[in-house]
């Protein structure tokens, strides 16, 4: 991800954004207006035309990269043209208002888009840190193999429990059915067990909360240290030890649901901020040519 964004095609896009930049510049300086510089001069008028297409362009990237199908660049592409682009339509926004701001509806299109920036960066932060943490978590194993993991233990432990009396494969159907990994953005980011289960000495309609696994392997625990039976007690060691490796898979799979979590929280930020920052900016247009 780092190198196919950041540094794609020898950071084409960082060198175009910084042409762009110095060119823009280099116009501003170099630009003698009869008026102190604002949006309303030629260079204004140049320059805002350039934001707005960039925008523009650069909105369009939520929609391209949606279109797998497209032969219009590649989506490596288009996010290094996003990030490196992006961080340029500031520069060239204050350029074309001479750097005179106040409060109307010309600076809150600049504070949407400064926004829409600052959130920009803080998704390129999160796209470039946790995809590694996302990998050192699942150890080299894809989710669904995850979920293949939970079900395969699962399966194993009602298979041990088929040999012990029924209370266990009853423990083991609730557990199984009763763990909880999440089924809300808030709940998977928090990463919390809202795991439950019925213990057999309890019934059915009591559920007690089972995060960790702990309800259930302090009931096993129980039951070995009161089994008689050698060959009984060792089958319910392995169920206890089934029971481990599954909350130790449990973590590992909520882990990844929550880093899979943050990395998705910041678009619901920047995506309504980015429509904001359209709506601002067509009001900042509609406004200039009625008014200015």
């Amino acid at each position: 991800m780092h190198e196919s964004i950041l540094a794609f095609r020898r950071r084409r896009y960082l060198w175009v954004a910084i042409i762009i930049t110095a060119v823009s510049i280099a116009a501003y300086l170099i630009h003698d207006p009869q008026e102190p510089p604002n949006g309303g001069t030629m260079l204004g008028y140049i320059l805002g035309t350039l934001g707005a297409l960039l925008i523009a362009w650069l909105t369009w990237f939520g929609i391209r990269k949606r279109r797998y199908t497209s032969t219009a660049g590649t989506v490596q592409g288009w996010l290094s043209a996003h990030v490196y682009l992006g961080l340029a339509v500031p520069i060239i926004a204050l350029l074309h208002a001479g750097f005179q701001l106040s409060f109307n509806i010309h600076t809150l299109a600049f504070v949407m888009l400064m926004l829409v920036v600052l959130s920009g960066v803080y998704g390129v932060f999160i796209y470039l840190k946790y995809p590694q943490r996302v990998s050192e978590n699942r150890d080299g194993a894809s989710r669904p193999e995850l979920f293949d993991q939970l079900e395969d233990i699962d399966s194993r432990s009602s298979r041990a429990a088929a040999d012990l009396p029924a209370s266990f494969a009853a423990l083991v159907q609730s557990g199984a059915s009763r763990t909880r990994l999440g089924n809300t953005l808030w709940s998977r980011l928090r990463g919390t067990d809202n795991s439950t289960i019925s213990l057999p000495d309890q019934g059915q309609a009591s559920a007690v909360s089972n995060a960790g696994q702990e309800a259930a392997l302090d009931w096993l625990a129980d039951e070995q240290s009161r089994a008689t039976d050698a060959d009984e007690a060792a089958r319910i060691g392995e169920l206890s030890a089934l029971l481990r490796n599954k909350r130790k898979l449990l973590r590992q799979i909520r882990e990844d649901l929550r880093l899979q979590a943050t990395m998705e929280l910041w678009l619901y930020f920047h995506v309504p901020l980015t429509a904001g920052l359209l709506v601002a900016l067509i009001a900042h247009i509609i406004t200039v040519f009625l008014y200015w």
